[in-house]
């Protein structure tokens, strides 16, 4: 049995402590995941991770046929998204991240030692991380909890773009160079799980009719709520 998720919510107190957010950004494909998760790393200043950049190509390729993704078919996405948010929360670096490239990259020489008194100070680690997925299943949703299980300092939060199929399906239509067609949409809405009264680290936020902008100031009042987090 799936254990009662942390509620988004939180006290002032873990407000103000030193916990690291993961912020997902959940829905089906056209509900605008990618361009609201975008203006929130603009907005707040945290690293952003693009889902779609880690489906490897066979994955890809069946999605841009038409064929709905398994189970066993996003297993290994999942946890490599999970792995790289945990990574960025650990790291100085921003930005969007995305998959490695199979380039291998051209070797840097060392930089000569120099002898200094100065202690090395570190750069801040962020203090958040912007995810994109579309964690349409709870079992999905969990992979990316698992973040939060063995880092204790680490808090998962899913925020669920909504809109009805009619309107998501026209967005998918409007949209050139994505492989995820609109026959990938029906599927999409089929396997989409609501979440369970107990998923108190999911919110949703209804889309249909609104601009991004208007999506975006909505998430941001969550975001801050839950986390203290400020816009820069």
């Amino acid at each position: 049995m799936s254990q009662p998720s942390p509620t988004l919510l939180r006290s002032p107190e873990h407000a103000a402590s030193d916990l690291r957010h993961i912020w997902t950004i959940t829905g089906p494909s056209g509900t605008g995941k990618s361009t609201v998760a975008e203006q929130l790393s603009q907005r707040l200043g945290l690293p952003y991770i693009e889902g779609d950049e880690y489906h490897p190509q066979a994955n890809i390729d069946k999605m841009a046929s038409g064929q709905p993704l398994t189970d066993a078919d996003r297993w290994d996405w999942l946890i490599s998204l999970r792995e790289e948010a945990v990574r960025r929360l650990s790291s100085p670096e921003a930005g969007v991240s995305k998959a490695p490239s199979a380039t291998a990259a051209t070797p840097v020489a060392p930089a000569p030692m120099t002898s200094t008194s100065e202690p090395e100070v570190q750069p801040p680690r962020s203090p958040g991380v912007i995810l994109t997925c579309s964690a349409l299943k709870r079992k999905y949703r969990d992979v990316i909890r698992a973040a939060a299980s063995t880092h204790p300092k680490i808090s998962v939060h899913f925020i669920q773009l909504r809109a009805d199929e009619a309107e998501t399906l026209s967005r998918v239509r409007a949209r050139k160079g994505h492989y995820m067609g609109e026959a990938m949409v029906a599927s999409q809405f089929a396997s989409l799980e609501d979440p369970d009264p107990d998923e108190q680290d999911c919110v949703d936020i209804e889309v249909s009719g609104k601009s991004a902008e208007q999506v975006v100031g909505e998430v941001l009042v969550k975001v801050k709520s839950a986390s203290g987090t400020t816009e820069r």
